[in-house]
């Protein structure tokens, strides 16, 4: 007897309450490659010796948050939209898959940009506590302050679940092929997600950089005036290698990143009855 598919809802819980759980792994990372990101000269030591190894964990809170709003929707709405598009019957063309985690990625980036914001001020050094970084935001920016860096979060989010879901579900079908695992295996899931952290890190690197820039603007301040000034100004003065600063941090976090998250998923699907991606 086949197993259903999970609805929205059951979907979209399941994916948040993984991604809640991973990000304490996987944020020590994004730490270290967003501080590589806004400071050119950033050492690692340097920043545990003066700010202490607990500062590894800054805006982890804001973090809990972001995964729950974001990657709620990034991941748990994937399958849904994309047997929506394609029905469950017969294989689904990559570029549907594709669309499918770009527009739950989209989506998901619109809920999440304001705990987004927050998270990349106190990864990059700001000290103050989430509640009062909120009301300082408040206060000097608005509600307009929460979604600074907003085109380039969801366009980086369209690149990055576009390129993770549909390079998963396509590197499960190849795996299962050359080694003869089945798609339900943990191994091949395993692997699958690994070469799915690779890929998106190619294709998103330039976008979570320039994102970074715009969401670490201060509070009182604006240093670029969108995706496009961003572009511009770090092309001029920096070259186009700025755009791959941190590269090997961002696949650091990424790759494990994308293989807990989709292997923790898979089996809480299959731990609580439903078919997996």
């Amino acid at each position: 007897m086949s197993k259903s598919k999970p609805g929205f809802l059951a979907s979209m819980g399941l994916a948040g309450g993984t991604a809640v759980i991973v990000v304490n792994a996987t944020h020590p990372i994004e730490v270290v490659k967003t501080r590589m990101q806004v400071n050119k000269g950033f050492s690692l030591g340097q920043m545990v010796k003066s700010e202490g190894l607990m500062s590894l964990y800054k805006g982890l809170q804001a973090a809990w948050l972001r995964e729950a709003s974001y990657t709620s929707v990034k991941l748990g709405a994937y399958g849904p939209i994309r047997d929506a598009i394609c029905g469950t019957q017969g294989p689904v063309p990559f570029h549907l898959k594709f669309l499918s985690g770009s527009m739950s990625g989209g989506i998901g980036s619109f809920f999440g940009n304001p705990f987004d914001v927050m998270k990349t001020m106190q990864m990059a050094g700001e000290k103050k506590s989430l509640p009062q970084l909120m009301a300082q935001m408040k206060r000097e920016q608005g509600m307009k302050g929460f979604y600074r860096g907003i085109e380039a979060n969801i366009m980086r989010a369209i690149v990055l679940n576009g390129t993770k879901m549909a390079c998963y579900d396509e590197a499960k079908s190849f795996v299962s092929r050359t080694t003869g695992f089945n798609r339900k295996d943990p191994r091949c899931q395993f692997l699958s997600a690994g070469i799915a952290g690779f890929c998106m890190t190619c294709t998103v690197a330039p976008f979570d950089m320039m994102r970074t820039r715009l969401m670490n603007q201060p509070t009182d301040a604006k240093l670029y005036n969108g995706f496009a000034d961003c572009f511009t100004k770090v092309l001029k003065n920096e070259g186009p290698l700025a755009f791959y600063r941190g590269f090997l941090p961002i696949w650091g976090r990424f790759a494990p990143q994308a293989t807990l998250q989709l292997l923790v998923f898979e089996q809480m699907l299959r731990l609580t009855g439903f078919a997996a991606l």
